[in-house]
């Protein structure tokens, strides 16, 4: 075999190892380098590991700003005493009974203020009482909806509400209601009354937005 012949063989079988060789180092360049993960995916994983995602409900709502009126009902809990633990209603004058302590004024004062007046109260006869309060039922403010709407009547407000929301809860204007003569009618400090305007076609246009005001207990809407 000639040289020349002996150096194109020698050529052709060195190819496959090379090639080889190239592909094993280019593979393990690759696999050493670390896997990059964009800002915004890194920042919804380190989310979803543990910490609180978007889809998660925020913290429940508490009520420790409601201020606690006649026909609303507490639920007392003293600590390891079962025959001081009760629910009780607020009377129409305001008040509470309870054992030991006897009657206690509540009205306009929050859950927080009770429970504190309570274990007040209670250090006469018991050391160190453990008390918490809550409001069980809110019925001391309401507000009413009358004339011509699908449901007239008393409604809880147990949570904010519009005079637009309120005309929803009551299932809305009958046929011949008059949208631009609603009114609501609220009692004063004084124990007067004053009349607020409700346009209800310019508020569902986006109008007159100062108008859908937030009820207050004792709020009445009219539907002429």
């Amino acid at each position: 075999m000639s040289t020349s012949s002996f150096k194109g063989w020698f050529g052709i079988l060195l190819l496959p190892v090379c090639l080889a060789f190239a592909i094993s180092c280019a593979w393990g360049s690759d696999s050493a380098k670390p896997i990059r993960i964009p800002g915004a995916a890194m920042a919804s994983w380190v989310e979803q590991g543990g910490g609180k995602t978007s889809e998660q409900p925020s913290a429940k709502t508490t009520v420790d700003d409601y201020t606690i009126g006649p026909s609303d009902v507490l639920a007392i809990n003293v600590w390891k005493d079962a025959e001081l633990t009760r629910t009780v209603p607020v009377r129409p004058d305001g008040k509470i009974s309870l054992p030991l302590i006897g009657e206690l004024e509540v009205n306009g004062l929050t859950a927080h203020d009770v429970q504190r007046l309570v274990a007040q109260r209670l250090k006469e006869y018991i050391a160190n009482p453990q008390v918490t309060v809550s409001v069980q039922e809110m019925k001391s403010r309401t507000y009413i909806v009358v004339g011509k709407i699908s449901k007239s009547g008393s409604y809880q407000l147990d949570k904010p509400t519009t005079v637009l929301e309120a005309i929803a809860i009551a299932g809305g204007l009958m046929e011949f209601a008059k949208p631009n003569k609603i009114y609501v009618i609220r009692r004063t400090g004084d124990g007067s009354s004053i009349r607020l305007p409700f346009d209800y076609k310019k508020v569902i246009n986006g109008r007159n937005l100062d108008e859908n005001i937030d009820l207050k207990g004792g709020d009445t809407i009219v539907v002429p």
